[in-house]
């Protein structure tokens, strides 16, 4: 009997045990539930300012990105009627024979036009006076490869300057600054000897804004006629070309046309750079009625 007790005191002892076991167990497993429970929340934060940081830098790169290439807008869009750029009074004093202008041929008004007037004043067996004269416009677009529409005027004003000094046959050329014709003007004048006669070429090439003017002007007495005064067409030309300028503006609502902007020039001396569009043709013209040094 008393051995019975002692089994049974034991098998009692081995269930508290058993149960003391288990519910620490429990409690051991109920504190960790918290613990992953915050582990998983701070995870689950981590990986949040995980993607607000990869946002940020997302953010960051695109607007360190390079942005896209400009250029500077030009001033001028638009090119006045080549033949009404000069008035009705200046047209009789340099083409005093003139009925009207011809208009050359262009693919582009808006960019290139030009138009030129020929005069003959035939004096019998006293002799002729000839005079022919050509306006020639050219406007530049602004370009994102090429540059901008000042720019590439400004090389094209050089390219005719140079054109205009290089005429083959030109005796006596003699170049210098039409001061207030535009943003910058040279004017450039030459002898040339033609089977007709002696002739006296002046050209002046101007620049304002976007825009290119070269005005041709020649003259010639024929059939034994004095030979026209080169001063007489050199102030003519510059006139004209200041009016022609004058035009350009006012066809695109400038106010004071005619005179020179706050655009910076370049020296008129400097050499010419590599012209953007076609070469106008430097060969004189073979007969009185053509240009001594016709433009494209």
């Amino acid at each position: 009997m008393q051995r019975a007790a002692e089994r049974d005191q034991l098998d009692r002892r081995e269930q508290r045990e058993q149960r003391a076991r288990g519910l620490r167990r429990a409690l051991v497993c109920a504190a960790a539930v918290p613990v992953m429970l915050i582990a998983t929340a701070c995870t689950s934060d981590s990986g949040s300012d995980d993607g607000a940081g990869d946002s940020t830098k997302a953010s960051a790169s695109e607007s360190s990105a390079s942005p896209s290439p400009t250029v500077q807008a030009v001033a001028y869009k638009a090119l006045p009627e080549p033949c009404k750029v000069l008035t009705k009074n200046t047209l009789e004093v340099l083409v005093p024979k003139a009925k009207s202008g011809k208009e050359g041929s262009s693919d582009d008004a808006s960019t290139r036009s030009s138009c030129s007037w020929s005069s003959l004043d035939n004096n019998g067996v006293k002799g002729s006076q000839f005079r022919w004269l050509n306006v020639s416009l050219l406007r530049f677009d602004s370009d994102v490869t090429r540059g901008s529409g000042n720019q590439l005027a400004r090389e094209y004003f050089e390219t005719q300057v140079e054109d205009a000094r290089s005429v083959s046959g030109a005796k006596n050329v003699k170049s210098q600054p039409a001061t207030g014709v535009g943003d910058e003007a040279t004017a450039v004048r030459y002898d040339l000897k033609k089977k007709e006669g002696s002739f006296k070429q002046e050209t002046v090439v101007a620049r304002v804004e976007n825009v290119v003017v070269t005005l041709d002007y020649n003259g010639a007495g024929l059939a034994g006629e004095k030979t026209p005064s080169a001063d007489d067409l050199d102030k003519l030309a510059r006139k004209a070309a200041k009016e022609a300028v004058a035009a350009v503006t006012k066809e695109n609502g400038g106010a004071d046309a005619g005179t020179p902007s706050s655009t910076p020039s370049k020296s008129a001396s400097k050499s010419p750079s590599k012209s953007p569009s076609g070469s106008p043709s430097k060969a004189a013209s073979s007969s009185p009625s053509k240009s001594a040094s016709k433009k494209s």
